[in-house]
Parts: structure tokens; sequence; C-alpha cells
């Protein structure tokens, strides 16, 4: 059993927050906790296992009231709390697993509590999921040093754990700017090497852009200079 399922082991409910964004697994989200039935739910947590389940929900893009049965999210740990003086908290959170839901529970809570089954990415070919790893992370590299040209960064670029590639993709997945469907669709797949290759092919599509407007802001940089030297 992986250390995320040991972290779930024995737990079949999840009370559920609903929002417009979607959390992976091994990934941070800060959120800021202001409605009178969330501060209700940190509280009650805080008693328990401090898990919640984050669902993918736009509720100004959806006929629906809540997110339907069936529905793929993933378990959040509250990490750290800023308790501030008003009741409302700022709070970090991190992606422990994903999470089905089955059914929904609770006894007159006043937020959602659903029945949950928890999942990985399927077993596969470690030689092969090692050659997507490498490629997925070259390609994410060379768009990250791209944008710290564009921005002229001069912070290290981040180090992507090729050695494990499922949350390999999970990072990647996180960080890229895509549309919340985009990912939400990412986070669904049972399978680390269709993920990675959806990634490599999105990161394909825009790496050129990028080292482009690189390459022209570099350039734009270097006549200011020469003009004003």
């Amino acid at each position: 059993m992986s250390e995320a399922l040991d972290r779930v082991r024995g737990i079949s409910e999840l009370p559920l927050f609903p929002l417009a964004v979607v959390l992976f697994p091994g990934t941070p989200l800060p959120l800021h906790i202001f409605e009178p039935r969330y501060r209700q739910m940190m509280t009650d947590i805080r008693a328990g296992h401090n898990l919640f389940g984050l669902s993918y929900f736009d509720a100004g893009a959806s006929e629906l009231d809540l997110p339907p049965v069936g529905h793929i999210g993933c378990a959040a740990e509250v990490r750290e709390t800023q308790e501030l003086e008003d009741g409302r908290s700022n709070i970090l959170t991190i992606g422990v697993v994903r999470y089905r839901l089955e059914a929904y529970a609770g006894a007159g809570e006043p937020y959602l509590v659903g029945r949950v089954s928890f999942f990985e990415d399927e077993a596969e070919d470690a030689e092969l999921l090692a050659q997507q790893a490498e490629e997925v992370s070259e390609l994410f590299l060379r768009i990250a040093r791209a944008v710290r040209a564009i921005n002229d960064e001069r912070a290290a670029l981040p180090e992507l754990p090729e050695t494990t590639p499922e949350h390999l993709s999970f990072l990647v997945a996180a960080a890229m700017e895509v549309e919340a469907e985009v990912k939400q669709d990412l986070l669904e797949l049972r399978y680390t090497s269709e993920r990675l290759k959806r990634l490599r092919d999105l990161l394909a599509r825009a790496v050129g852009s990028y080292e482009e407007r690189a390459r022209v802001h570099t350039i734009a940089k270097g006549n200011g200079h020469r003009a004003g030297s």
C-alpha cells in the first residue's frame, strides 16, 4: 500500500468542498475560508483526520446544484492554518489521493459529505514511463526557461521528480496554464502513460510559442541596451 492510500485507510466518508479549481495529489493549494458552513467543516475535520475532498465544480457553468455522483476529486490535507480575528482563515492544503464519489451521505451537516472510494494509477511498465517522464520534463523545462527569460527572472528552475512519473505528471498538470476542464480530464485518468502522453502533446504545441516570445524579448532588451549606451 502506498503512503497516500495508507493516509486514508479506514476512511469511507469525506466532507466535500466544491470549487472551480482542480487539485492534484502531491500539489499545494492555498484557500481562503470565509463561508460559515466551511468554517464549521474546518473545525470538524481538525477534530478528526484533517482531510476533506476537493471536488471540481463550476456552479456558473453547470445546470446541477452539486457535483454529480461518480465524479472524481482529490482528498486534501490541511497543513497550515492562519486564523483571522473575524472567524475567517487562510489555509494551505496539499493533495493526497484521488477519490470517486459513490454517494452522498451526511447527518445534517451544513456542508456536503460524500461516501468515497480512493484510487491511484494502475501499474504499468516502468521503462516506458521513465522514457515518457523524461520527454515531458524536457519540454516543461524548456517552457520554464522561456518564461523565466520573458519575465527577466533569475530564480532556479523547478526540480522535477523524473524517477516518479506519476508524481511528475501531477506536478506538470497542476503547473500548466490550461482550462480547468482539461486539468479535470487529466486528474481522472487512471494510467500514468496516458496522462504523460497528453501532457507531452500539450507542451509540444506550446513550447515553440514560448521560446519565440523569449527570443524576441531577449533581442528587444539587447537593442534597447545598445541604444541607450
